[in-house]
């Protein structure tokens, strides 16, 4: 990486000579540039500016900007960057922030645009940010990665991106269509065969496994993969060993597997068509990626990309696309994601009639918006009936769920009946709630005190001896282990309150509190610093 130069502003000489030495200690070239200084430096790849931020960094943060196309940090005491000024800038920081820190969130920022530089993939929105983010983490270890995401999303890209940021860069990457090939031919093309294993086997051949040794293997559409199959990739993944077709002798290799799916895979384990076994050991490590239309923002960028790609490899000109055909583009649902919509660019500059892309240039079906009704939701295979299996896969996952929840809903029952007769309990009676409306016949009652509502909130309604009955039994002590209830109080309000009188009638012992309320302690505790309630 020091190829990479960092490039940090002279404004505060001290602070700048702590950013150079925490970007060479990350791995990065660092050079120190003047306030008036024209950037030339070849392979910038960041700008921090440690002062001069009136006018929005000046001259140096224009050129990184227009120039050198580098994000631009900045360092300013807190509070005097201007609101107006600061959308200028990737990052700002507050003078507080150590220098590692900068380094830090450089060096993300840095692998991120590198990721796009490598993959193609354009976005600045939350989503796809988070989602590249996560690339940069998980490319340098060797775990499994699932990617996730509709067709269409970019998940081979992904893929690529953690290969081409990988120690295993340098080594081959090999994609596989699982869904491409048949259960025998699949097989064979990714464990090989010996020669004769089967009809037309006239000589031995390495798999895909074999000749990826050392490098990344990646299977699209893992989910279409055949429970044979699944089989011996499972024993891949957890011996890293595997035999040919027809072959006896073992052959090890070192791969790592990224696979892919646009389908539920926890949904086909439910209903048997994969392996409970293989899904866990691929889900090591999880990426997401959005829908396009959950990343509506970025289209304008990615038209502009698209645009210029397709000009490019076509040789045409190509005259723009107005706000109103834009603003159609920025509404269409996008069933088919980043594919449809790189297609769509690539016909428009094919297709130009010469003159700024207008609204009725557009596909009807586009402006009609009619791919917000295809269901992005995948639906999982149908198979061919077989013997002793009379429900399809779609009727025997609902039936099953069915069962599992009355199931749940049975356990769920009696742990409630066991809970209420040893813990609090929440009565809420028939009278009008402010709003108007009717609340039906419940309750609270906390150490095995009941409450009834008034007007103000809820009152003990115990009889106390001595105490005067039911009608002075009202009280909001917590040492006497009630919880009250007022108009405007939230659950979580109710929630805060119930901890605190069980820490209280327990003398803070947590343990005892968290049977008393019926919840796990590592949850007591969480919900303890949640609400603040340490002391």
């Amino acid at each position: 990486m020091k190829e990479d130069v960092v490039l940090v502003s002279t404004h505060d000489l001290r602070r700048a000579g702590a950013l150079r030495d925490a970007f060479e200690r990350a791995g990065y070239g660092s050079d120190l540039v003047t306030p008036s200084e024209e950037l030339l430096q070849k392979g910038a790849v960041l700008l921090v500016l440690t002062g001069g931020l009136a006018d929005g960094g000046g001259l140096l943060a224009r050129q990184a900007r227009a120039a050198l196309h580098v994000p631009v940090f900045a360092i300013a005491e807190s509070g005097k960057l201007p609101p107006a000024l600061r959308p200028g800038f990737d990052e700002v920081f507050d003078a507080s922030a150590s220098a590692a820190d900068v380094a830090a969130v450089g060096r993300t920022v840095i692998e991120r645009r590198r990721l796009q530089r490598i993959t193609g993939i354009v976005g600045e929105t939350d989503a796809i940010r988070e989602a590249l983010e996560r690339v940069v983490q998980i490319a340098p270890v060797h775990s499994t990665v699932l990617v996730t995401g509709e067709s269409g999303t970019g998940k081979e890209l992904v893929a690529r991106g953690i290969h081409a940021l990988s120690p295993r860069r340098h080594k081959p990457f090999i994609a596989v269509n699982v869904a491409a090939l048949s259960e025998t031919l699949l097989e064979s093309e990714l464990f090989g065969h010996e020669k004769g294993a089967f009809t037309g086997a006239i000589d031995a051949r390495r798999g895909l496994f074999e000749l990826a040794d050392g490098g990344t293997i990646f299977l699209d559409e893992i989910g279409e993969m055949p429970l044979a199959t699944q089989t011996k990739l499972l024993r891949v993944l957890e011996q890293r060993e595997f035999h040919r077709v027809g072959g006896e002798k073992t052959l090890r290799v070192d791969v790592r597997i990224i696979a892919a799916t646009n389908q539920d895979l926890r949904q086909l384990v439910a209903i048997g068509e994969f392996r409970r076994d293989l899904y866990f050991r691929l889900n090591v490590l999880q990426i997401a990626l959005p829908a396009l239309r959950e990343r509506r923002a970025d289209i304008p960028l990615l038209v502009d990309a698209f645009v210029t790609e397709a000009s490019e490899r076509h040789d045409r000109a190509f005259p723009g696309i107005s706000g109103e055909a834009m603003a159609i583009l920025r509404d269409y649902a996008w069933p088919g994601n980043v594919r449809e919509l790189r297609n769509l660019v690539e016909s428009m500059v094919v297709l130009s009639p010469g003159r700024m892309i207008q609204p009725e240039d557009i596909p009807r079906e586009v402006r009609a918006g009619r791919g917000g009704t295809l269901l992005p939701a995948p639906i999982p295979r149908a198979q061919a009936p077989s013997e002793g299996r009379d429900l399809r896969p779609e009727l025997e996952f609902i039936f099953r769920t069915l069962v599992d929840l009355r199931v749940d809903m049975d356990e769920l029952r009696r742990e409630f009946e066991a809970y209420r007769r040893e813990s609090s309990t929440v009565y809420v009676h028939g009278d009008p709630t402010p709003s108007g409306l009717e609340i039906p016949s419940a309750a609270v009652e906390v150490g095995g005190r009941p409450l009834r509502s008034s007007g103000e909130g809820w009152e003990d309604v115990r009889e106390r001896a001595g105490e005067g009955g039911p009608e002075a039994a009202g009280t909001t002590s917590h040492e006497d282990g009630v919880v009250v209830y007022r108009p405007g109080m939230s659950m979580e309000d109710l929630e805060r309150e119930a901890i605190r009188v069980a820490l209280t009638s327990v003398a803070g012992n947590r343990r005892k509190a968290a049977e008393l309320l019926g919840i796990g302690e590592r949850t007591l505790y969480r919900k303890i610093g949640k609400y603040g309630l340490e002391d």
